[in-house]
C-alpha cells in the first residue's frame, strides 16, 4: 500500500510543479476577487478536470463579454463539502460523553487517490481537528491522540502515527497538512512523541518506527553540512559559536500562502520592494510551521503584523523537540548496539540542553524565550512556548521554581492559561487560550513536582471547556480564558468547532485529575 500510496503522491506533486497552477492568474483571480471568504475553501476544492485543462479554457473563456469568474469556477469545481454539518449535539450528554461520540464524526477513513485532489492521500484512518480543517494536521494530532489513547482507541492512535510514518517515507518529512499546498513547511515536530505516546516502552515497536524518527530529524537538520558561520542559518538549522546546532521554524517557499494568499498579499502590499515582500512572505509561512499563526512572539516590532521575523528566531519550543528526539536516535542507537552513533546524538542533545538552559533563558523575566539569531540574546517576549523546557526536564530546578512563580502570576487567567501578555488581533495572543498549551505546561509542572498548580490550571480549563459546552454543545478549537462569558476570537477565520486537540486535551486532563486527587 505505502508503495502505489507513494507513486500517487509524487505523480501529483510532479504534475504541480508542472503546471503550477497556484502561481496562475486564474487562481490569483479567485484568491483575490474573493469568489469565497475563506481563502481555503478554493484550495480544497477538486478540479472536475485536470488543472491544465481549466487553465486553458480559462485563456479561452476570460476575455468573453459575459464571463464569470465565480460560475467558470462553479463549473470546473467541486465544491466543498463539511462532512459533520448533519451532527446534532445530544444535549443529554455530559462533555465528556460528547467527546467520544464526536470521534466517529472526525475520523476519516483511508482516502481513495484523486489526480487532481489538492488532498495528498493517507493509508490508514485519521481524526480531523474539525470545521474548515478537513485534512489531517501534524502537531494538532498529538494532543488528539492523548484522547484517543485515554478512550481506549490504541489502534486508530496507531493508525495516526502508521500515516506520519506514510508521510516521512513518501516525502522525507511530515508537511503541515496533508495537502499539496502545505508541501513548502512542516509543523513542530512532535512525531518521535507520538511513537514514544504508542510505544509505552515497547523496544519492538518504538525500533519500528526508528527509522521514520532518523529520516525526520535529517530534514530538520538538511544543510548543517554546509553551515560555515556561527548563527548564519542554512535552511531550518544553524550553529552557534561553540558549534551547537540549532533549528528555527522555516518554509522552503517565499510566495503568498495559497490557502491564505489575500490576506498574505494585503498584508504585503505597502511593502515596497520585491524582495522585502517575499522575506515577509517566508516568514508567514515559517509562523505557519510553528503552528502559531499568528502571535505577537513573531513580531520584531511591537503590534506590527507586517514586522513578522519568524526566521530570525530559534524557537524555544521548537528546540525543546529537536532535543527530545536527539535523545530518542541516542536511544535507539544504543538498542542496535551503535555506539558511536549513540554518543554522537546524545552529545547533540547534551548540547542542545545546555545552550537552551542557558541562552534562552531571560533572566529579566524569569522565564524562556525564543532566541533571537542576530542579536544572539534571548527576546522580550516570554509566551506558553517558555514551558516547553519544563516538559522536557531541561529546565534546572532553581529555573523551574522562577518560570512556576511567573506562570501562575502573570498567565493563570480564570479559564486558565493565557497564550502571551500581549492582547492583539492575533489570535496566539490574549485573551486566548489553546489546549496543547494548556496541556505542555501542565505536565511541565509535574515534572518537577507542582502539582497544586498543575490540578489548578487543569480545573480551571476543564470549568471552561464545560461551561462553553453548556452554552453551545460544542467543543472549541480555542477559548477566551480571560472572560469566560465571551467567545475566543481573532485569526484570519472564525473560532471552529469540533475539535481535535481540545477533545485530546479534555479526556487526557480528567485522567490527570483523577490521577493527582
Amino acid at each position: 500500500m505505502i508503495t502505489s500510496f507513494s507513486f500517487s503522491c509524487k505523480q501529483e506533486a510532479k504534475k504541480d510543479a508542472v503546471v503550477d497552477f497556484y502561481e496562475s492568474e486564474f487562481f490569483k483571480r479567485v484568491q483575490m476577487e474573493s469568489i469565497f471568504k475563506d481563502s481555503k475553501t478554493f484550495v480544497d476544492m477538486t478540479p472536475k478536470i485536470s488543472k491544465t485543462e481549466i487553465l486553458e479554457k480559462y485563456e479561452l473563456e476570460k476575455d468573453k463579454p459575459h464571463f464569470n469568474l465565480e460560475h467558470f469556477v462553479q463549473d470546473y469545481f467541486l465544491p466543498v463539502t463539511a462532512q459533520q454539518s448533519h451532527f446534532i449535539t445530544d444535549t443529554t450528554k455530559t462533555m465528556y460523553e460528547h467527546i467520544s461520540s464526536m470521534w466517529p464524526v472526525l475520523t476519516r477513513n483511508a482516502d481513495k487517490y484523486h489526480p487532481y485532489s489538492s488532498l495528498i492521500p493517507l493509508p490508514e484512518p485519521y481524526v480531523v481537528p474539525g470545521g474548515r480543517f478537513r485534512e489531517i494536521y501534524y502537531w494538532d494530532s498529538y494532543f488528539t491522540l492523548q484522547g484517543l489513547l485515554v478512550d481506549g482507541k490504541e489502534v486508530l492512535a496507531k493508525d495516526m502515527v502508521d500515516n506520519f510514518s506514510f508521510l516521512i517515507d513518501t516525502l522525507g518529512f511530515i508537511p503541515n497538512g496533508n495537502r499539496n499546498y502545505y508541501l513548502s513547511r512542516s509543523q513542530p515536530p512532535f512525531y518521535a512523541m507520538m511513537v514514544h505516546s504508542v510505544a509505552k516502552h515497547d523496544a519492538a515497536t518504538f525500533m519500528n518506527y526508528f527509522p521514520f524518527v532518523l529520516k525526520e530529524y535529517e530534514y530538520w537538520m538538511k544543510g548543517f553540512s554546509n553551515l560555515e558561520k556561527a548563527f548564519e542559518p542554512v535552511n531550518a538549522v544553524v550553529k552557534t559559536d561553540d558549534d551547537t546546532f540549532l533549528n528555527r521554524y522555516w518554509s522552503y517557499s517565499n510566495t503568498p500562502r495559497e490557502e491564505s494568499y489575500r490576506e498574505d498579499v494585503h498584508l504585503a502590499e505597502n511593502i515596497q520592494s520585491s524582495e522585502a515582500q517575499k522575506e515577509l512572505y517566508r516568514n508567514l509561512r515559517s509562523a505557519a510551521a510553528s503552528g502559531w499563526d499568528f502571535s505577537s512572539r513573531w513580531f520584531e516590532k511591537e503590534d506590527d503584523f507586517s514586522s513578522t521575523f519568524t526566521t530570525q528566531l530559534a524557537s524555544v519550543d521548537l528546540n525543546c523537540l529537536l532535543y527530545f528526539m536527539e535523545t530518542q536516535l541516542a536511544e535507539g542507537f544504543a538498542m542496535k548496539n551503535d555506539s558511536v552513533s549513540k554518543v554522537l546524538y546524545q552529545e547533540k542533545a547534551n548540547k542542545r540542553k545546555a545552550f537552551i538552559q542557558k541562552e534562552f533563558w531571560n533572566e529579566e523575566r524569569s522565564f524562556f524565550s525564543d532566541f533571537n539569531l542576530k542579536t544572539q540574546k534571548p527576546t522580550n517576549e516570554i509566551t506558553l512556548a517558555g514551558l516547553y523546557p519544563l516538559y522536557f526536564k531541561i529546565a534546572t530546578k532553581e529555573q523551574a521554581e522562577a518560570v512556576k512563580n511567573t506562570l501562575m502570576t502573570q498567565f493563570l487567567k480564570p479559564g486558565g492559561l493565557v497564550t502571551t501578555l500581549r492582547n492583539t488581533e492575533q489570535q496566539w495572543d490574549a485573551p486566548n487560550g489553546w489546549a496543547p498549551l494548556q496541556y505542555m505546561a501542565v505536565h511541565g509542572l509535574l515534572h518537577y513536582g507542582y502539582r497544586d498548580e498543575a490540578k489548578e490550571i487543569i480545573t480551571r480549563w476543564l470549568d471552561l471547556n464545560e461551561r462553553v459546552y453548556k452554552n453551545t454543545g460544542k467543543m472549541m478549537e480555542k477559548y477566551n480564558v480571560e472572560d469566560m462569558d465571551l467567545l475566543s476570537g481573532g485569526g484570519e477565520y472564525e473560532t471552529q468547532d469540533g475539535f481535535g486537540w481540545t477533545n485530546g486535551v479534555a479526556l487526557s486532563f480528567k485522567a490527570t485529575l483523577d490521577s493527582i486527587k
